[in-house]
Parts: C-alpha cells; structure tokens; sequence
C-alpha cells in the first residue's frame, strides 16, 4: 500500500470517516455471522479489538512509520536540541545527540487500554495526536524539574561496563544441611558498580514521571485524565483538541499566557512562597499563531532563536490536523517527535514495567515552511533567577522578529481577566480564548489550542 496515496484519499474526511472506511476492511470471513456458541458480547468485544487493530495499523501506514524512515542529517552543520549544540561530524558528538534525543519521552497513540468513560474507545488512534504532544512537552518540563542537569537514559541503566559479575552462593536451610553438605553457586549474581549505584535513584524518578502518563484512569497525565478535563470545553474523546495540565507536584505551576501576553505579575502570584521558602519552578506555556493560512517565513528565524534556548522545552505544532512535538532544528529543518505510531498499552503496575516503548530510537525532521501557524511554545524555569534569566534571552530572540508583529510579549502588571478567573483546586488554570478573537480562517489548519 502506498501510504501517501492513502493519506491523499483520506484528506478533507472527518476521523469519523476514516474510522468506517478502516472497518470495511475487514474481510467476509471476519464479517460473517457468528456461530450459535459464541454470546453476542464475545462478538463485540472480538469485533471491537480487531476493528481496533485494523485502525491502529492503518494510521501507521497512514503517517510513514510502517516504513521505517530515517531523516538524513548533515555532518557540516550542528543540530540545535533544546537549547543544545551538537556537531554530527565529531563520533563523540555524534553519540551524545543520540543519547540525548533516546532520552525524551517519547508518548504515541495506544491500544488496548481501559475504556474512555462515556464511550467505548480503547484506542487514540486517529483522533490522539495534539495531546500526545502536550504531554511530550509537560514531561520535557517534569524531567528538567526533577533529573539533574544533563541527564540521559541508558537501555540497561544498571549494567555498565566497570560492573562486575560475581558467582552467587545458594544457601539452604540450616535444617536441611547434613554436616557434609557444600555451598554451590548458582546463577551469577552482579556487584553494581558505583555508576549503576548512583543510576538507580534517577531511574526510579525517571520511571515514576513515565507511569504519569500512562493509558490507566488513575495515571495524572494519562489519555484519560485529559479526556476528562477536555470535557469543561465541549470536547468529547475522538475529537481534535489541544490539552495541556499542570502536574500535581508543591513546588512547581504551571503558567498559560493570555491573548499572547506574559503578565509578570501573575507569574510572580502564582511562583512567590512565604519567606524563606524559594520561588516554585514554573512551566510556561504560550499559544501563538504565526500567520494566517501558512506559517509567515519571517517567524522562522525568531522560532529557531527559540529552539536554542536552554530555558525552552519544546513547540508544540505540526502540520494540519496532524499535530508534532517540535524539540531542535538542523539548518532549515525542524526536528520533532511524531505521536502518529500506534502502540500496545503498557500495565504500569507490573514491577520494572518495560520503559522502550516510552523512547524513540529515530529523530525525524521536515521544512520549517511545512509548519502549521497555530502552536504552542513551552518554557521552564527552576527559580526566580532564571526566571528573569527567562525573560531577558526570550525578550532578545523576539526582538528578531520585531520588524512584523511580535509572536508573543512580556507585560508588566496582571491581565484584566485575573480577578475575573476561577482557579479549581491542584493548580489546574482553566483558560479558554475568546471566539470574537478569531479573525484568521483556520478551516483548512488544526483547530485552535483550548489549554486547561
């Protein structure tokens, strides 16, 4: 099948539309009537787990990942990732760019996971991809919160080269040893070297943040929670939405600029503590659009200042009604991270549940002319200092762009609407722009970003 002939076939129709046309694939043997013995709700659950199937494995086709594309990069330019440099052309450059970029978390449609409520979902597949990618940027600001600077992830975290294998000695029960009975070793045991010692503690943190956005009713981040939420603003699972939440943790908020304005002010009342406690660590998070139909080539050179930032945590954008996570850029090539990539549904509670399937292994990347206009930049500050260290380099990369309209200001004083808002409880801002404000057709772009 050729997959970008698919796609052509499938643009301008609704999910609902491709979800039907996915079902008539099914074959006349899969379609036939039952036999007497099987009950009608083993049929519907049969059914419904291979329709699920069949969607997941179409939408793979769909976007390219059946094909195992590898995005070609040059050895004579650096490639910007967050706020990073890296020089292909060096072997040890090389290799931290791709040990850094395997250490994102990497969060896709699933399969397999508890129904959504009020519907029979068990699957994103199709209709997930914008808030995949919001939380591929909270878990860039989770991980930068809690990890220690510079932190990377290793496949076997706990075996490393200065490990040692040592032979482990089985002992029996003292009354089921004669008195000529001999100690054997048994299976190989493993001293853990002072790396793997030390590795431990961030792999469990490392662990936890991924649990938190798991397919599970009870994960804080998870596909369900966000349905959920996505709720309060008249969007019901298997639309297209744009969700982003803050986490649950005392000494971090999350901040949703207004009408493309940072108030310091609000920043100041959301992050100030009772002294001596420090500033909270904030995430800032701010819906532009850059430009009408297409994106507006002078915005470029202002997103990839951006992108070079080390306060930064990611774009999230796209192209039309396909939504990407935007983390570097390569000369005029965006890099990203593509949720369009249907996997099975991991059971968290299952002890050391496998953590591949949360990681990408292949770095993608396309023109930045091919961007959708409508995203959203994400920004992390650990205390007040770098806050105003914050403020001051994102004031100079938008000054590049100060010849058109700026993509987004710095006010001092709150917004108007301060007093007005209703914060609920777990430091969740519920924020929702205003319909008189949309002058710009987006019919033929990705819906506008409703943040909660």
């Amino acid at each position: 099948m050729n997959p970008s002939a698919a796609s052509a076939r499938c643009e301008g129709r609704s999910p609902e539309d491709e979800l039907i046309d996915d079902w008539l694939f099914l074959s006349s043997d899969s379609a036939s009537p039952p036999s007497p013995e099987v009950s009608r709700s083993q049929e519907t659950e049969d059914r419904g787990q291979l329709k699920s199937k069949l969607i997941s494995a179409w939408n793979s086709v769909k976007y390219g990942w059946s094909l195992k594309q590898k995005s070609k990069f040059s050895k004579s330019s650096a490639v910007i990732m967050f706020g990073q440099s890296y020089e292909l052309g060096d072997h040890d450059e090389k290799e931290r760019f791709r040990r850094s970029f395997a250490s994102r978390l990497w969060l896709t449609y699933r399969r397999g996971f508890p129904q959504l409520e009020g519907c029979s979902l068990t699957t994103d597949s199709g209709w997930g991809c914008v808030l995949r990618t919001g939380q591929m940027l909270l878990a860039q600001g989770l991980l930068l919160h809690l990890m220690p600077p510079g932190w990377t992830w290793s496949v076997s975290p706990h075996a490393v080269k200065d490990d040692m294998d040592l032979p482990a000695i089985r002992r029996t029960d003292g009354a089921e040893r004669g008195p000529d009975a001999k100690e054997e070793p048994t299976e190989r045991g493993r001293k853990l070297s002072l790396g793997s010692l030390l590795d431990r503690p961030m792999e469990a943190t490392h662990r936890r943040v991924a649990s938190w956005f798991a397919d599970h009713p009870t994960a804080p981040f998870g596909i369900h929670q966000l349905v959920e939420l996505g709720k309060s603003s008249g969007k019901k699972a298997g639309d297209w939405k744009a969700v982003a939440a803050s986490a649950d943790l005392p000494n971090l908020v999350v901040y949703v600029a207004q009408d493309c304005t940072i108030y310091l002010e609000d920043v100041k009342r959301l992050c100030e503590q009772p002294f001596p406690q420090p500033w909270k660590s904030v995430i800032i998070l701010v819906p532009v659009r850059l430009g009408g139909q297409d994106l507006n080539p002078s915005y470029i050179t202002c997103v990839k200042k951006l992108l070079t930032l080390q306060c930064c945590i990611g774009i999230i954008g796209g192209k039309p009604k396909h939504s990407l996570f935007f983390v570097g850029f390569q000369d005029d090539h965006v890099l990203y991270l593509d949720p369009h990539y249907c996997q099975p549904t991991v059971d968290i509670a299952k002890e050391n549940f496998p953590l591949e399937s949360f990681h990408c292994k292949y770095p993608r990347k396309m023109s930045f002319s091919r961007m959708d206009p409508s995203c959203t930049i994400g920004f992390y500050a650990k205390g007040q200092m770098d806050f105003e260290s914050l403020c001051t380099a994102v004031n100079e990369a938008l000054s590049i762009s100060a010849e058109t309209y700026p993509m987004f200001i710095f006010a001092e004083g709150k917004s108007q609407e301060e007093e007005g808002t209703y914060t609920p409880p777990n430091n969740i801002a519920y924020i929702q722009r205003k319909t008189e404000r949309r002058s710009v057709d987006t019919s033929s772009s990705m819906d506008e970003f409703v943040l909660l």
